[in-house]
């Protein structure tokens, strides 16, 4: 394991408003700039804990050989009402369409990822009760359920 820094920029675009940058050149706006809404810095935290979970469920899935065709991962989260006002509470919900999908498979990814594989939800978790549920959608396509 190797002690690799991560670096970001954001960069202040006025008001309340910033842009946020990784050294490859991925972007996400923070606040409302001009008409177009962007995402806030608590709501980036839940972003980041879905995009770790679901990396992990579709890696693990794909290496058990399911026929996992797509995966929506939702999660909201309920803050304190004292500040700093960090999460308390957060909800996640794997919906995964796939025909013949095995609930023990998708139980088992999703226990590896929040219990050792996704470092954001480990993080989360030391000040926040994280629940999960998920959802088999026997279908290959979102929508046609």
């Amino acid at each position: 394991m190797t002690d690799t820094w991560r670096e970001i920029e954001a960069e202040w675009q006025g008001g309340g408003v910033f842009i946020g940058r990784n050294i490859s050149g991925g972007m996400v706006q923070i606040g409302r700039l001009n008409d177009h809404p962007g995402v806030s810095p608590m709501e980036l935290l839940l972003v980041g804990l879905a995009g770790c979970t679901g990396i992990d469920v579709v890696d693990i899935m794909l290496k058990k050989r399911e026929a996992l065709k797509a995966l929506k991962v939702k999660v909201r989260g309920k803050r304190a009402e004292d500040y700093p006002q960090v999460y308390k509470e957060i909800e996640i919900t794997y919906q995964i369409w796939g025909k013949g999908i095995n609930p023990t498979s998708v139980e088992r990814a999703i226990q590896l990822s929040e219990e050792k594989y996704c470092s954001v939800s480990a993080m989360l978790k030391s000040v926040a009760d994280i629940r999960s549920t998920y959802q088999i959608i026997d279908s290959d396509i979102p929508g046609e359920e």
